[in-house]
């Protein structure tokens, strides 16, 4: 499986400079709040599509004080006797488009990188996932998507690029008919491919939840389902079919969307349903602790699953994963996150959280920007 052995920061965040080898498979971050620990996990996370775990715009990356730019740059191997491919993420002064390299040739996008590796996180912030907004869960879905098929991101993108323009012909009300047949053509071409690969994912990452159950214990299985007017459809009815039923409805709803401005049926409104399995009650009901316990065990089905369909397991970016979880489930999740082979990053406040995650770990001090092992593989 690929590992990042090296990774260098350059006026990144709070690093005016970074030089750190992290050839371990579990590899923990520790140090008090706002030492650099996420930053770290942050600076990784952009060597996938999009803007990051903390979905930050190109420049703001920058450290204050520096240059106004900034790179990253990761040596990633699978062996120890291999050559490294060398990975690079930077934004120049001055300019606030991302430049992407591999092994020191320009390549067009970050979706590049996904021909070497893929990424998983949780973060604090998305602890609020199952009671917070349905855009959030229908992200979270697209990043595991996006693992597994790389066009995703490109086809979520063109489907909300044709919707808006839409919207700006909805507005003018002298704009022909033609104009909005052709757009809502586009829309439900892409739309379709849309929530078909959403669903498939959905539907094999529930397969692989209750399959796994016990595997995953002492976190939850979730039963999810895909909700949506268009995915309804997609379950019994062939993609042409919805296709034709979609568009043709776009066409019947233009009254209503233009007094509402946005189109209301299709992907763009669908949410992601998660119910706790061994309670079957809604996860937005369930305590703080058992969102936790289900989110952790979800992310962790996600990599077992890109793990099956890609042949490689998706390296995990975990934030203060194990601050709120108590002994037994902090020593499972150390098992599993074993088992699955993966390199996984963590962050912590107190090295006394990760005392168990065994001889593949290795633990880093994080202060004042300085990083240092205090236990492992150098």
């Amino acid at each position: 499986m690929p590992r990042i052995i090296r990774l260098r920061l350059t006026d990144f965040r709070s690093y005016a400079r970074l030089d750190v080898a992290t050839p371990a498979a579990l590899v923990a971050l520790c140090g008090p709040n706002g030492a650099g620990k996420t930053n770290i996990l942050e600076a990784l996370s952009l060597f996938s599509p999009g803007r990051g775990l903390r979905r930050a715009q190109g420049a703001l990356l920058a450290r204050k004080g520096g240059s106004g730019g900034y790179a990253i740059l990761a040596d990633l191997a699978s062996t120890p006797e291999e050559d490294p491919v060398l990975l690079a993420s930077a934004v120049q002064p001055g300019e606030a488009t991302r430049a992407c390299r591999i092994n020191r040739e320009p390549v067009s996008s970050a979706n590049a990188f996904l021909d070497y590796l893929s990424f998983l996180w949780l973060t604090p912030d998305q602890d609020g996932l199952f009671r917070g907004a349905a855009g959030d869960r229908r992200r979270f879905l697209d990043r595991l998507v996006l693992a597994v098929d790389k066009s995703h991101a490109a086809r979520a993108t063109s489907f909300e690029v044709a919707l808006r323009q839409r919207n700006r012909l909805l507005e003018d009300h002298t704009t022909s008919t033609r104009w909005l047949d052709a757009i809502e053509h586009e829309i439900a071409e892409l739309g379709i491919a849309l929530a078909t690969a959403r669903l498939e994912t959905v539907q094999r990452l529930g397969a692989l939840v209750e399959a796994e159950a016990q595997t995953m214990a002492p976190f939850p299985f979730a039963r999810l389902t895909l909700e949506g007017e268009v995915e309804a459809r997609l379950i019994d009815q062939p993609a042409r079919a919805v296709e034709d039923w979609f568009r043709a409805a776009l066409g019947e709803g233009r009254a209503r969307d233009r007094a509402a401005g946005r189109a209301l049926i299709g992907p763009q409104a669908s949410d992601l349903a998660v119910v706790h399995g061994p309670k079957g009650e809604a996860a937005a009901l369930c305590s703080t602790g058992e969102q936790k316990a289900l989110l952790i065990g979800l992310v962790l089905a996600q990599a077992r699953l890109i793990a099956q369909m890609r042949g490689e397991t998706p390296i995990l970016l975990l934030d203060e994963v194990a601050a709120h979880l108590d002994v037994a489930r902090r020593a499972a999740l150390f098992r599993i996150l074993d088992a699955l082979g993966a390199q996984v990053f963590m962050t912590g406040t107190d090295a006394l959280l990760f005392e168990d995650i065994g001889p593949q770990g290795a633990i880093f001090s994080v202060q004042d920007g300085v990083v240092g092992l205090v236990r492992g593989m150098s």
